[in-house]
């Protein structure tokens, strides 16, 4: 296993679809592990695939640090088929680091997908649990948090963010 470098905005190779895997081997399995090396170490509390460069439909997330009920989850080719409410709240990405903005996601999901082993799992969530999924699979198809803000706030932030990062 091995910490990755995690690409941040405006970098573009965080901007593409990722692909469904469709046969999950070795190579996907050290992907997983590389995933989950690379969130613990950032910290953060989850990580797509497309943040270390890679364009496999894989996430991470772990929020027992504030969930503890809740294990660390591994979803290969995850899909919201359910979404319920909206709720806005404060988010942050490691894709974006020092920042945070208040972001409106569905308040309850239901998501499907398959474990490391290739069984396939739902993931019913809400709370933090349920942001995170959404946050990481909008990276699958190549859409940052910042995206999701309005106009305004989202100029605001790029001549604030992008001076940030020049000095």
């Amino acid at each position: 296993m091995s910490v990755c470098k995690i690409y941040t905005y405006p970098d573009e190779i965080l901007r593409g679809n990722a692909a469904n895997i469709e046969e999950i081997n070795g190579d996907t399995q050290v992907l997983i592990d590389n995933m989950v090396e690379t969130m613990y170490a950032a910290p953060g509390i989850g990580l797509a695939a497309p943040q270390i460069g890679d364009h496999r439909r894989v996430i991470v997330l772990d929020v027992s640090n504030i969930e503890e009920h809740r294990p660390l989850i591994t979803i290969i080719n995850p899909v919201i088929v359910e979404a319920q409410g909206t709720v806005e709240s404060e988010e942050g990405c490691l894709s974006v680091p020092g920042y945070i903005s208040s972001i409106r996601r569905h308040e309850k999901v239901l998501v499907k997908g398959v474990d490391r082993d290739g069984k396939e799992i739902f993931v019913e969530a809400d709370g933090l649990l349920s942001r995170a999924l959404q946050h990481e699979i909008d990276h699958l198809d190549g859409v940052l948090f910042v995206d999701k803000m309005s106009k305004i706030k989202r100029e605001f932030f790029k001549k604030r963010y992008l001076r940030s990062i020049k000095a």
